[in-house]
This record gives C-alpha cells, sequence and structure tokens, in this order.
C-alpha cells in the first residue's frame, strides 16, 4: 500500500509539472512587419486593430425602358466621351489666361495673352470642333459651363467683347444652339452619371 502511495504521488508530481511547463507561454517571435503601428479600438476588451481597405464604389444598374432609350442613351455616353476634352481644355486655357492677365497690368501684354488664347481655340475649332454634330455641340456647351463655372457666351464676351458675344450666339442659334445655356446637374442627369461612372471630376473650383 505504500509503494502504491508513493507511486500515485509521484505521478501527481509529474503530471503537475507537465502542467506548469504546459501554462508557461510560448516565446514569441516577431516578424519584419510586427513593429508597425496601427490605430486600435477596444471593443468589450478586445483590441481590434483598424484595417484600411479600397474604396467601394456601389452604383446601380440601369435598366432601360425600352431598346430606343437604351440606344439614346448609348449616343449620349459617346458625345459626351467625344466633346469632355474640348471642354476640358476650354477651361484650363481660360483659367491659366486669367492667372496670366493677373500677372500683368500692361494692356498690351494683356491683348497679346488674349490674342494668343483665341489662336489656339480657333486651332482646335479650325481641326476638330467644326465637325461636330448638333447634338455633340450641345452637349460641348454644357460642359463647359460645367469645366469653367461660366457659360460659352460669357468666356466670349469676357475675351471679345459684347458685340462679339452677341455676333458669336446669332450664328450658334442657326444651329439650335444657345451659348448662355448653363449645366445644372439635376437637369442633366444623365451626363452626371456618364461623367462619374467614368471617375470624372470637374477641374473647376
Amino acid at each position: 500500500m505504500k509503494f502504491i502511495g508513493f507511486l500515485f504521488l509521484f505521478c501527481l508530481g509529474i503530471m503537475g509539472s507537465l502542467k506548469a511547463q504546459t501554462d508557461k507561454p510560448a516565446p514569441v517571435t516577431i516578424g519584419k512587419n510586427d513593429t508597425i503601428k496601427t490605430a486600435m479600438t477596444d471593443l468589450d476588451g478586445e483590441l481590434v486593430p483598424w484595417i484600411v481597405t479600397p474604396e467601394v464604389k456601389i452604383v446601380d444598374t440601369r435598366i432601360f425602358a425600352s431598346e430606343a432609350d437604351r440606344m439614346a442613351y448609348n449616343r449620349l455616353r459617346y458625345n459626351v466621351f467625344k466633346v469632355l476634352p474640348y471642354a476640358r481644355f476650354a477651361g484650363q486655357r481660360y483659367r491659366q489666361l486669367q492667372r496670366d492677365l493677373a500677372l500683368t497690368g500692361d494692356k498690351h501684354k494683356q491683348k497679346e495673352l488674349v490674342t494668343a488664347c483665341e489662336t489656339e481655340i480657333k486651332t482646335l475649332f479650325n481641326k476638330e470642333i467644326k465637325n461636330l454634330t448638333i447634338s455633340q455641340g450641345e452637349v460641348l456647351i454644357k460642359l463647359i459651363n460645367r469645366e469653367s463655372g461660366l457659360t460659352s457666351y460669357a468666356m466670349v464676351k469676357d475675351l471679345k467683347g459684347g458685340f462679339k458675344a452677341f455676333m458669336f450666339q446669332s450664328v450658334a442659334s442657326i444651329f439650335g444652339h444657345n451659348l448662355k445655356e448653363t449645366y445644372d446637374p439635376e437637369e442633366q442627369k444623365d451626363i452626371e452619371a456618364i461623367l462619374k461612372q467614368a471617375g470624372y471630376n470637374s477641374t473647376n473650383n
């Protein structure tokens, strides 16, 4: 009995020793990225690190009422991307002109700057813009206002005076255009949706 009792105590001693060894924390190996600091949130006593995930864009899938509506939307999309580079150029060139004019009080120099701007726009017009369709021209007028914050009429009036603006407006009206037309995101929901889906934002500040 004494031997059995001794054996029993011996076994308990071994088990206790093993348990004590098991309870000891395992050695921690620090990786190369373990020293990177990160923000954390205490969530019910547990520290949860903040993980930055890529931006997720949720967009609706447009359902068209008819095939004709789908084709009209696709034509509008084509026209928007056709004239967008011209509208961007007009907005950027006008803002550059305003900055250049602000840097000099010399009337002669200012006139040269305006003439240079006009020449660039005329060159663009003679090469490409004159070949736009009426629908594309209408979209271009709207997008110029979106890009620059000014109507096409106001830009011409600012650069060339009221009489020139009137003449341009008269010619434009022959083709069914209105240079005083403004861009309203609510009224031009389709154009706005097309631009946003393409990830494009106006450069107008």
